[in-house]
């Protein structure tokens, strides 16, 4: 009994000494506060020599603990350490959420303008690395591609040179994009060229893309869609990129990036140089492209001030005239219709019967697109106390450029040009080389106060002046004959000049599982522009002046059911003017009205750790909607106009799913209606002279947006079989999509899939902190397909006649990537 006894005793004392000595671990999750993994924060335990470093998904793991009391400290640079304090006697899971401290309210004025998880409306963001994984030199709207209700388009065919992009189907000049909280689209047409802004996704560290009229944002109206862009990233160590890729129609992207990281805690200094240059897939298509970026701030206790500089350069051979329909086919015998149609010479008739999908019309050696823009930048942000922030930012943009066209047998009247006599004839036609010239500034500043007192209520108020002016002008550098006295005129010269100010107030207020989210916008435009130009091919005087004052009211709920889903609705109303052309082509009498948009946005939010889900149906309605219907003016030009009814509904997912820990999916779905009321379509009418006759009405009824698919669907899949070694293959579908607002079948683009193969591997060797080796092959199944173009018919005798023009995209085509990070 007692050896019984003894053991018993001595089992019980082992068993108390296991439990003692028992290894526990402490395991989280730490994000920021807008819900965004922080990667390298460090999690250490406060009086041992232990801790962990967070991974890609912010997670982090501190094992072989022992029971007890144990406090914790999570730091990252940019963002105030936080501590809690645990008694440990199982395994724990501690989260954190880390605000961003004032070195990280840089940004403040990118906050301003973008949308976070409680703000009740429709978006996507994209990281740095995500940005970094797709950038091989394509132009930035490339590497919007893979977000929902999204289309990319490209003059050259392989997204190098003159891109677009359409969202929901929206016109791109309705889309507002700002950098660093600075408006981007141009004054007048409104726009933003990305081919000026070459190799810029290289200093971008965030992108956020609101679909519908999302937030209120600086600049022009978002009128479907906004872009904000995030360059100000701060790196606390040295580093150098160097970033090589190359591959189809000869292109080559050299980009070479370097930084200082944080001099004695208070100046940092980053800086990029790139070139990118390439034959492009339609014919002579080229593209030579230059562009910098440069950036110096200082890092105060409770201020911040930062300059930078940016410029980019371009020279692109003009593929802005599409291919005929009768090309994309193959029909020869089309092709000579159209060709005595439309005048063409021998040669250009054998250019276009033997040039095949990479048709160019254009042959002239010089008939390039030139052009420079220099943005120059000034932020300053200073932290009242933890409440209160504030940030004042001026810019300045410069441009200037022009396009050279060779014209033949043009008509001396269209540049002011008398006819003269040669050998006893009379000249009134000749062959001459043109330049159109854009010289332009722009500039002003942007400011956004701050306020949260971390219990619910926050508070953004901001907006800000700008100034555009442009000269344009067209000179006539060469021609067959021209008067003496009249070599280096101007044929047309006109200024604008535009005002366009704004102020706006945000606000979120959380009580309980709700926010409630306010938005109020004033915009003033004031815009004016002087001179003469060519309208429809006669010089007319110009004199122009208008003033909009617009209200933009938005406002909306969300409600947080647990840590995992939420749900949210707004409605925005946004107002936005006509651009330059809608002035320029119409009188006083004819101009049009303004355009508004009724948006409706409705949406479920599901974040698992393995999984998310957005889910969202919105509906656009439109008042004054600005259209093509072939309407000819009081002056004989053919512009946009206004229609009373139209309107956008759709559904759009977008979802991923970590299916292995080393495959994971993810992909969108984007489901819509987009109609017109009452279309009616208006038709030039000639008689068999070619005499002009009344414009031919054709009353449509109920019909389909142009450009908008009623189907556009992604899917991505990720496999990383090993460490370093990265696959991807993505996958886009864009349904079919009419050229005008007719739905008339015979005047569509056809619906497209396309797959693009991307290989990456990633390894540390020779002193480098990362060598990336990459290939990726653009449409992999070789998919013949065009994602733009443009129609226009008129009828003569009574029979119509329609001309078809399309962008034909690269079929199967490569790029090699070389990445080095020291």
């Amino acid at each position: 009994m007692k050896t019984r006894n003894v053991m018993k005793a001595l089992t019980a004392a082992l068993l108390l000494s296991s439990n003692a000595i028992a290894q526990l671990q402490i395991s989280g999750n730490i994000k920021n506060d807008e819900g965004e993994a922080i990667t390298g924060a460090t999690v250490f335990v406060v009086g041992q020599n232990t801790g962990a470093i967070t991974q890609s998904d912010g997670d982090f793991v501190i094992a072989n603990l022992k029971n007890g009391t144990y406090q914790l400290k999570a730091s990252f640079f940019g963002y105030e350490t936080m501590s809690k304090t645990i008694v440990l006697e199982k395994n724990e899971v501690i989260n954190f959420t880390m605000n961003s401290s004032f070195f990280m309210q840089e940004g403040i004025d990118v906050r301003a303008v973008r949308a976070n998880k409680k703000t009740p409306t429709t978006y996507t963001n994209i990281s740095s690395e995500d940005i970094e994984k797709l950038n091989y030199g394509q132009d930035l709207p490339y590497l919007l591609e893979t977000t929902p209700s999204t289309v990319v388009t490209s003059d050259a065919g392989a997204g190098i040179g003159y891109t677009g992009v359409r969202i929901r189907g929206v016109d791109p000049s309705s889309t507002n994009v700002t950098v660093d909280g600075i408006p981007m689209n141009d004054g007048e047409s409104q726009g933003v060229f990305w081919v000026n802004m070459p190799d810029f996704s290289s200093s971008i560290e965030s992108m956020q893309v609101q679909r519908g009229v999302g937030t209120s944002t600086n600049g022009g109206g978002a009128f479907g869609a906004s872009i904000n862009i995030a360059t100000n990233k701060l790196n606390q160590k040295p580093y150098a990129v160097i970033d090589n890729s190359g591959g189809s129609f000869n292109t080559i992207r050299n980009s070479v990036s370097a930084g200082t990281g944080m001099m004695n805690n208070m100046f940092t200094v980053d800086a990029r140089l790139s070139r990118i240059k390439s034959d492009g897939y339609i014919d002579r298509a080229s593209a030579d492209l230059k562009s910098f970026f440069l950036s110096g701030a200082y890092h105060g206790e409770k201020s911040s001030l930062r300059v930078n500089v940016f410029s980019g350069k371009e020279k692109t051979y003009q593929a802005w005239y599409g291919t005929p329909e009768s090309r994309i086919d193959g029909d020869e015998q089309r092709m000579i219709d159209y060709a005595n149609r439309n005048g063409l010479s021998d040669a250009e008739l054998n250019n276009l019967l033997n040039s095949g999908r990479t048709y160019n019309a254009y042959t002239y050696e010089n008939e390039t697109d030139n052009y420079q823009q220099d943005h120059y930048q000034l932020h300053y942000a200073y932290q009242f106390n933890k409440n209160w922030n504030m940030k004042v930012a001026a810019h300045y943009t410069r441009g200037l450029g022009y396009y050279e066209n060779y014209e033949t047998d043009d008509d001396f009247e269209t540049y002011g040009f008398t006819p003269i006599v040669v050998n006893g004839d009379s000249i009134n036609q000749m062959d001459l080389i043109r330049r159109r010239w854009l010289d332009n500034h722009f500039g002003g500043g942007i400011f956004n106060v701050n306020y949260n007192n971390f219990k619910g209520f926050e508070v953004v108020v901001g907006g800000g002046l700008n100034k555009y002016t442009g000269d344009h002008f067209g000179e006539v550098t060469w021609a067959e004959y021209i008067p003496a006295d009249q070599r280096g005129d101007k044929y047309y010269n006109n200024s604008s000049t535009k005002y366009d100010g704004n102020v706006y107030t945000k606000a979120n207020y959380q009580w309980k599982k709700f926010n409630f989210f306010a938005d109020v916008q004033f915009r003033h435009i004031d815009y004016s522009f002087l001179g003469i130009d060519d309208v429809s091919g006669e010089i007319s005087e110009l004199n122009q002046n208008v003033v909009y004052n617009f209200f933009n009211p938005k406002g909306g709920l969300s409600y947080k059911l647990n840590t995992e889903n939420s749900f949210y609705a707004s409605y925005a109303i946004a107002n936005r003017e006509p651009v330059r052309r809608d002035f320029r082509e119409n009188t006083l009498a004819n101009r049009p009205s303004h355009e508004t948009l009724y948006n409706l946005e409705a949406g479920y939010r599901l974040v698992k750790k393995k999984a998310f889900l957005n889910a969202n149906v919105y509906h656009m309605l439109y008042d004054n909607q600005l259209i093509v219907t072939g309407e000819i003016n009081d002056v004989g030009g053919s512009t946009r106009t206004n229609v009373e009814d139209s309107y956008r509904l759709g559904l759009e997912l977008e979802g991923g799913y970590q299916i292995l820990k080393k495959l994971g999916v993810t992909g969108n779905l984007s489901l819509s209606q987009n109609k017109i009321e009452n279309f009616v379509e208006f038709i030039d009418s000639y008689d068999a002279s070619f005499n002009p006759l009344p414009q031919t009405e054709i009353n449509h009824g109920t019909t389909d947006l142009a450009f908008s698919p009623s189907v556009i669907a992604g899917l991505s899949i990720n496999y990383a079989p090993v460490k370093g070694l990265r696959i991807s293959l993505m996958n886009k579908y864009v349904g079919k999509q009419y050229l005008d607002n007719t739905s008339n079948e015979d005047r569509t683009l056809d619906a497209y899939f396309v797959s693009h193969l991307d290989i990456s591997y990633s390894f540390n060797a020779l002193g480098f902190e990362e060598i990336t080796i990459g290939g990726k092959v653009n449409n992999l199944f070789n998919e013949l397909y065009e994602n733009n173009g443009y129609t226009f018919s008129y009828i003569v005798g009574g029979d119509r006649t329609q001309e078809n023009f399309y962008y034909p995209q690269a079929g199967r085509n490569f790029m090699v990537r070389l990445l080095l990070k020291l």
